[in-house]
């Protein structure tokens, strides 16, 4: 094992450092569909603790195992439906795996080829642990046959695969949320410090949104976003710090950079409209934080 506990921006780089198969996954940045009996798991599997960025929905056909995030364990079973986001350390086991299916994607692909404002039209995307849910044989139907039209596109060569899968990403996510989740406000749920970091991601959303948009020109600090919980900002910082495993540093910094990767993507901005976009004073100011981020220049990054 080359890491008791990884940090990993993918799939496939989650699967690299735990030496599991990795030949199947498709080089379509921020984004993997498979079955899971594809890896040929030696059961029963019990992974090391990691930490993902990226967003994870499985859908379990038959199976049987369990899933731990911080101190909580859920087990999921045939029929079950279970979504994650990037966040705390977590980890799975496998007692029984005959077909299950996992989605990976990440901020950057949500926001390209499904929707800007993709936490507004799906706030269950922003909650830290929900329970997996068992679905009904009609309902687990109809998601089996939109995650394999998804798997279908996924193998294929075509130019439009990424905008054809986000649409049926889109459909799988608007069902997803009326069977499950119609009236759920992320906001309301779990403890008190779970309603502080729910507070916080959603503002850091608007945030941003209101940037993008023009409504503001200035990016908040930590103080700022716990003035807005009225609350001490080292408070603040150590719920944070403690339920997510990232510093809200950590998280401004993320957001900017997928916010600016977004924005690069658009060649009709120049790189001065984004940096000011961002709230960058300097254009060279933008460009040296976005290279120190990323690891190379907006520029190079445009290219590619």
């Amino acid at each position: 094992m080359k890491s008791k506990k990884p940090e990993s921006n993918s799939l496939f780089e989650l699967y690299e450092k735990l030496n599991l198969r990795i030949d199947w996954i498709q080089p379509i940045k921020g984004f993997t569909i498979n079955n899971l009996k594809d890896i040929a798991f030696e059961l029963p599997y019990q992974s090391p603790s990691f930490r993902p960025n990226y967003f994870s929905l499985l859908f379990v056909k038959s199976g049987k195992g369990k899933y731990s995030i911080d101190e909580h364990t859920f087990n999921f079973e045939t029929h079950s439906i279970y979504f994650t986001n990037p966040s705390n350390h977590r980890t799975f086991h496998w007692d029984e795996l005959e077909e299950a299916y996992l989605i990976t994607f990440d901020e950057t692909f949500l926001k390209k080829y499904v929707g800007k404002d993709i936490f507004s039209s799906f706030p269950f995307l922003l909650t830290e642990t929900l329970s997996p849910k068992v679905a009904a044989d009609d309902f687990f139907k109809t998601t089996e046959e939109i995650y394999l039209q998804i798997e279908k596109e996924y193998q294929e060569d075509s130019i439009e695969k990424h905008q054809i899968i986000g649409h049926l990403l889109a459909v799988l996510l608007y069902k997803i949320k009326a069977y499950f989740w119609q009236n759920y406000n992320p906001i309301y749920e779990g403890n008190r410090s779970s309603q502080i970091v729910k507070s916080f991601k959603l503002q850091l959303e608007k945030h941003y949104r209101d940037l993008n948009r023009g409504i503001i020109d200035v990016v908040f600090r930590v103080q700022d976003y716990a003035d807005a919980q009225n609350l001490h900002p080292n408070y603040l910082s150590n719920v944070i710090k403690t339920k997510t495993g990232k510093t809200i540093s950590d998280w401004i910094t993320q957001k900017t950079i997928i916010e600016a990767k977004t924005l690069l993507q658009n060649k009709s901005l120049s790189i001065k409209e984004i940096a000011h976009k961002l709230s960058f004073s300097e254009t060279a100011h933008f460009s040296n934080y976005f290279k120190k981020q990323v690891g190379m220049s907006p520029n190079q990054f445009r290219k590619l």
